[in-house]
C-alpha cells in the first residue's frame, strides 16, 4: 500500500503533468485531435458506398488504397463533397447552395477548426512527384509529414496509425510514389488511404471550390496576420462549370474564389489590426487582378510563381470581431469577369 508521502508526491507529480499539457494546449490553441484519424474514419465505408458515390477503390501492390474520383470513374458531386470533406479532416461542413443572381451553384463551407481545418490539412501544400507522375496534394498526410516550413508557422505536426491524403492529379499514383509518401509520413504503405481527382473532374472542380476559407487564411498568413486569433470562419464560391482540360479547370476554380468567393472570419483582438490588414486581404488588392486567372497565368508563361502571391484571396472578406461586436468588409464580387471566365452568356 502506498504512504501518505507517496500518495502527496504522486498527486503532486500528476498536477506538474496537467499543468504542464495546460501549457502546451494553451501555446498551441489547438484542440487535441488527431487530423489522421479523422479523415480515416470518414473514408471507412467508402468500398461498400463506391456505386453510390460513383468511384473505384483500388488495392495497390505495396498494399495502399487508392480512390479513383474522377480519372476514369465518373466521380459526381457527392464525390466531390466527401473529397472536400477529407480534405478538412472532417473538421468543417460542406454544402451546395443556390448562389445570389443564379450564376450557379455555390460551395459553402465552415469551420469552428478553421486553422486546423484550412492550413494544417486542406491547403494544398505538397508537391508529390515520381516517374511520370505529379499531383498537389492536400489532406491530413501532410500533418504527418510536416515537411513543409508552414507546419513550423503553426508549431503542429501529429503521428498517425493511418494516413489519408487527396491527389489533384489527372492520372492514379503509381505503386512507388504510394511507398514515398507513406514513408514520409512514417507509416507502412497498407495504412495509407488517396483519393484522386482531377482538376477538371466535377468531384476535383467541387473540393478546389471549397477553399474559400482556406484561401482567406493562406493570405492573412502571408501578410503576417496571427491565425490564432481566428476563432470560427465561413466562405462560399461558385461552382464553375466543369473544364475540358485540367489547364482551364484551373483557371475556372481560381476565378470563382479570386473574383465569387467571399470569406467571414471570426476573430478576437483589436479593430485597428483588422482595419490596417483589410485593405490587403482580398484579390483586388494584388497587381495581377482584373483579368480571369487562365489570362495572369499564360501572361506568367504558366508559371504560378510568377503570379503575385498577393492575388490567392477571395474577392470579398469579411472580418467579425468577437470581442468588440465590430465587423469589417473588404472587396466585392466580380460578376463580369466570372461570366467570362465560365464561358456563360449572361442575360
Amino acid at each position: 500500500m502506498m504512504s501518505e508521502a507517496g500518495m502527496q508526491h504522486g498527486a503532486a507529480a500528476n498536477r506538474e503533468v496537467h499543468i504542464i499539457k495546460q501549457i502546451i494546449h494553451q501555446k498551441s490553441r489547438f484542440p487535441p485531435v488527431n487530423l489522421n484519424a479523422r479523415a480515416a474514419a470518414l473514408c471507412r465505408s467508402l468500398a461498400h458506398d463506391a456505386a453510390r458515390l460513383r468511384v473505384e477503390v483500388h488495392q495497390l501492390q505495396c498494399g495502399a488504397t487508392v480512390v479513383d474520383c474522377g480519372v476514369t470513374a465518373p466521380g459526381g458531386l457527392e464525390a466531390g463533397l466527401l473529397v472536400a470533406r477529407v480534405c478538412l479532416a472532417d473538421l468543417g461542413r460542406v454544402a451546395l447552395l443556390p448562389a445570389d443572381g443564379g450564376l450557379s451553384p455555390a460551395v459553402q463551407v465552415y469551420s469552428d477548426q478553421p486553422v486546423l481545418a484550412c492550413m494544417a490539412s486542406q491547403y494544398a501544400g505538397w508537391e508529390v512527384k515520381g516517374e511520370r507522375f505529379f499531383a498537389m496534394g492536400s489532406g491530413p498526410m501532410r500533418a504527418a509529414a510536416a515537411r513543409e516550413p508552414l507546419f513550423d508557422d503553426l508549431a503542429y505536426s501529429e503521428q498517425a496509425t493511418q494516413c489519408v491524403g487527396v491527389l489533384e492529379a489527372g492520372k492514379l499514383p503509381p505503386d512507388a510514389v504510394c511507398r514515398d509518401i507513406a514513408e514520409k509520413c512514417r507509416i507502412e504503405p497498407r495504412d495509407l488511404t488517396l483519393l484522386v481527382a482531377p482538376t477538371r473532374s466535377l468531384a476535383g472542380t467541387l473540393q478546389v471550390t471549397a477553399r474559400s476559407v482556406e484561401t482567406a487564411l493562406h493570405k492573412l498568413h502571408e501578410l503576417k496576420f496571427d491565425l490564432r486569433r481566428i476563432e470560427s470562419a465561413w466562405g462560399a464560391a461558385p461552382l464553375p462549370p466543369p473544364a475540358d482540360n485540367d489547364l482551364a479547370a484551373i483557371g475556372r476554380t481560381n476565378d470563382a474564389i479570386l473574383y465569387g468567393g467571399c470569406a467571414t472570419l471570426y476573430v478576437r483582438g483589436d479593430d485597428q489590426s483588422l482595419e490596417a490588414v483589410g485593405p490587403h486581404a482580398p484579390s483586388s488588392a494584388s497587381k495581377d487582378y482584373g483579368r480571369p486567372f487562365a489570362e495572369v497565368l499564360a501572361a506568367a508563361n504558366h508559371d504560378f510563381y510568377q503570379v503575385d502571391p498577393l492575388l490567392f484571396s477571395p474577392a470579398a472578406i469579411t472580418f467579425v470581431n468577437l470581442d468588440t461586436g465590430n465587423a469589417f468588409v473588404f472587396g466585392r464580387i466580380n460578376r463580369p469577369v466570372l461570366v467570362k471566365s465560365f464561358g456563360m452568356t449572361d442575360r
